[in-house]
């Protein structure tokens, strides 16, 4: 069986603890000791109060839920120790050197970098703009102002439009979505996202046209339960991913 090291232990760690199938947790890290703590019941795991500890514990992968920093600070550590990384704060891979950093580990220690659809459909689909020609990729994102850490107006309004990289300095717990369509089409997402005080609901539309033809997915996410900054589809693409590393049938690349 799947042997995985949680790195955060939030609402998504929660999540994925509780639903835990076809894989095992045997160790838990948070900067905070206390989330690591309250899922020992629910997940089985060992909790480890220093990286250095956690990562020499023997697992065969690392699964981030924790925030773009723990990317920065403990990504390289984890492929250079032999474990493959799941990344879901992917909007650490905007920063160009720093990715190139990681898939160089990747390379160098013969591990995988793995990145889940997260809150969206249809990456498997996008990944052809590394092969055909995209003219055109946007996403629009709409989402309440709560979880968006803005002032509630009373209408709908757009807070940014720009190229997905010049977003995440601004909103890093919300653009993941548009650097990993980035990434899967291989070129940069233009973005907008909009503040809407009448959705409970975490929006995203995405907009494809090239030599292909042209896409248009509209994604309307449930926020999760105890964090409305993140939607639950993201803690189930991890779910799916796990459960699916050591099938014998692939489907979708």
């Amino acid at each position: 069986m799947l042997r995985i090291g949680l790195l955060g232990c939030g609402n998504v760690g929660h999540i994925i603890a509780q639903h835990r199938q076809g894989f095992e947790i045997v160790a838990l890290f948070d900067k905070i000791p206390g989330r690591a703590q309250e899922l020992v019941e629910i997940s089985g795991g060992k909790v480890f109060s220093d990286f250095a500890s956690f990562i020499q514990e023997d697992f065969d992968l690392v699964v981030e839920a924790a925030s773009v920093n723990a990317v920065y600070r403990y990504g390289e550590d984890v492929l250079s120790h032999g474990k493959d990384l799941v990344v879901l704060s992917v909007g650490a891979l905007a920063d160009v050197e720093f990715r190139d950093r990681l898939i160089g580990a990747a390379r160098a220690h013969k591990k995988k970098i793995r990145i889940p659809s997260g809150a969206i459909l249809g990456l498997d689909n996008i990944k052809i703009g590394q092969i055909s020609r995209i003219d055109r990729l946007s996403l629009v994102s709409t989402k309440n102002p709560g979880s968006l850490g803005v002032q509630a107006g009373e209408e709908r309004r757009l807070i940014f439009k720009g190229k997905a990289n010049d977003c995440i300095r601004q909103f890093p717990k919300n653009i993941n979505v548009a650097i990993a369509l980035g990434l899967a089409a291989g070129r940069e997402a233009d973005v907008e996202i909009w503040a809407d005080p009448a959705t409970d609901r975490n929006i995203h539309e995405i907009f494809v046209e090239g030599e292909f033809g042209d896409v248009y997915i509209r994604v309307r996410n449930v926020p999760s339960p105890d964090n409305p900054a993140t939607s639950y589809m993201a803690a189930l693409s991890i779910l799916t991913l796990l459960r699916n590393l050591e099938e014998p049938l692939v489907v979708g690349t």
